[in-house]
């Protein structure tokens, strides 16, 4: 795996999330940026090559899909129905997907379509899945107990 693509699903419009109308006023297509997923951009050690597509503002390309080893996605519930989506597309494309974020660490257990989920909070999991995932060894569920130390 040295291909990672990172997708945060669309958060939909008819919500308190998306803040549609809003944001024309200040000229953004987003409320906020996908943190969860930049965290875990700048956590992937150097030798992987990296994307992030936020579907709220671009769309997620077939061949986005295709050029990763594997898709990490992140969501809340609220943004389940694309998550469903986006997983759906790489299980039809056959690219593992990885997922963590709330929605993922409350409901693992009812997801189908995930390889390998991350729960909680991965600054002490995610180098463990890594070598993990490259040694063909990784687990179905990785999580951390506690929260990580702010100094690191």
């Amino acid at each position: 795996m040295k291909n990672i693509l990172l997708v945060y699903p669309e958060v939909p419009g008819n919500t308190y999330w998306s803040f549609k109308h809003a944001l024309k006023f200040v000229h953004k297509k987003s409320s906020m940026p996908p943190l969860g997923l930049i965290t875990i951009a700048a956590l992937i050690p150097p030798e992987y090559n990296i994307r992030l597509v936020d579907i709220n503002i671009g769309l997620l390309m077939e061949e986005d899909v295709l050029w990763a080893d594997a898709v990490f996605i992140s969501a809340m519930i609220i943004q389940k129905e694309s998550f469903i989506k986006v997983v759906s597309t790489c299980n039809r494309l056959h690219v593992p997907v990885v997922a963590g974020g709330p929605y993922p660490t409350s409901s693992y257990d009812k997801i189908e379509g995930v390889d390998h989920f991350l729960l909680g909070e991965v600054e002490d999991t995610l180098k463990t899945f890594l070598s993990d995932y490259e040694n063909g060894c990784a687990k179905k569920t990785y999580s951390q107990g506690g929260r990580p130390d702010l100094s690191n």
